[in-house]
């Protein structure tokens, strides 16, 4: 079999599924508006908010097509081989060679980024990023990435080297492990990025308290982060495992939202703590790491497949490329269709909790702020909704609120 070619091709059916994601999102200007979010934009707005999605999608596909030039030209004429040539012959450096180029090529497609964020970002309102703060970031995200990447490929390459075929359960546990260490220190990798403060006494802060303490949870902190540092839109998250839990507000949260609409915001995410939705979410994350080793071990033990890309032998950073980029890529949308509809389906159900705390109309018109604050999309078509959405459409979960309301 020539693995090269199958690679190239498996390459560009991720581009062409990805290529109809991106066109799905531009039939989305074209949809009828559904009456329960009409007043999200006026007219004007609406207009500029189709222009903002057509070159944003764009955008996109200019990226795609870049990018995929850059990996099928990389795999075309070995170059990967030839890279992890200049060296040491050990399997760490023979790995991290692989790594290290893959992670560079990202500076190709920074362009892209740079124009997404400072150009269309700041033509719409949306973008505060300074070239200095873009910068920064972009090396932040290189040293994080690589970091992540080589120490993942050098625990996969010690585990197969001493445990052979018996090494899938064990790096699907490490993966595991490592995902969760991330979500962990995530609140500390934040700081890097980003500035905190307290929130000033007062009724917010009473309000969050009191609702988080009233299910039994302990509040650790309740920061403010400098979201507007980089753009004008809004978002808030829990941070912290159990019952002890630490809320981040972006400034610009309080700033466009009521106290009690971030309240509505919050009980909808203490909602899904109450039903335990993350533990589900940990669930499936383990069976998708389950599937990552697998394909692992696949991948390593087909001998045959290295040498098609000019390795004279198994290169664990090579591997890792194809099992992310190509195979798990290829699969990855099936999983997600499952994965988004239960994820659908809690959201409803984290909204149902929201409005069971007296908060429905509240989350109704605290979600209409956040949605025209990002320049969200009103009416995304179904096929769109099926295939990317984790949440259901604004419309839906209003009708699903204006529901309860009701009852």
């Amino acid at each position: 079999m020539n693995f090269k070619i199958l690679a190239i091709a498996l390459l560009c059916i991720v581009f062409l599924y990805r290529l109809l994601v991106t066109l799905l999102k531009l039939r989305s200007t074209r949809n009828p508006i559904p009456a329960n979010v009409a007043d999200i934009y006026d007219a004007a707005t609406y207009e500029k908010w189709c222009s903002y999605r057509v070159e944003k999608c764009r955008l996109s596909i200019l990226d795609s097509l870049v990018s995929l030039a850059v990996d099928i030209a990389l795999i075309a004429t070995d170059a990967y081989a030839a890279f992890a040539g200049l060296f040491r012959n050990t399997v760490f450096w023979q790995l991290f060679a692989v790594l290290l180029l893959s992670t560079l090529t990202a500076i190709v497609t920074m362009p892209f980024a740079y124009y997404d964020t400072m150009k269309i970002e700041a033509r719409y309102g949306f973008n505060r990023t300074k070239n200095g703060t873009f910068l920064a970031d972009q090396f932040k995200e290189f040293i994080i990435s690589l970091g992540l990447l080589t120490l993942i490929t050098w625990i996969l390459s010690l585990l197969y080297r001493a445990l052979g075929d018996w090494m899938i359960v064990a790096f699907a546990g490490v993966l595991v492990v490592l995902i969760l260490a991330i979500t962990f220190l995530y609140p500390l990798l934040s700081r890097a990025f980003n500035k905190f403060t307290p929130l000033e006494e007062g009724e917010l802060r009473d309000k969050l308290t009191a609702l988080l303490t009233k299910h039994g949870y302990h509040v650790r902190a309740i920061e403010v982060m400098d979201g507007s540092r980089r753009s004008t839109k809004a978002n808030a998250y829990f941070a912290g495992f159990g019952k002890t839990k630490s809320i981040v507000l972006y400034d610009t949260l309080i700033e466009k939202l009521t106290p009690d609409e971030i309240c509505a915001v919050f009980a909808h995410e203490l909602g899904h703590g109450v039903h335990h939705d993350t533990l589900t979410g940990q669930i499936i994350s383990i069976f998708q790491m389950l599937l990552i080793s697998v394909l692992a071990w696949l991948t390593l033990r087909t001998g045959s497949l290295f040498p098609q890309f000019g390795f004279d032998t198994v290169n664990y950073g090579f591997a890792v490329l194809l099992i992310l980029s190509v195979e798990f890529a290829l699969i990855a949308p099936l999983y997600g269709i499952f994965a988004n509809a239960l994820s659908r389906r809690h959201e409803y159900r984290a909204d149902r909790f929201a409005a069971g705390e007296g908060y429905a109309q509240e989350l109704i018109s605290g979600l209409k702020k956040l949605t025209q604050t990002d320049f969200g999309d009103v009416s995304p078509s179904p096929a769109l909704i099926l295939l990317e959405y984790s949440h259901p459409s604004l419309s839906q979960r209003i009708t699903a609120l204006e529901g309860l309301k009701k009852e």
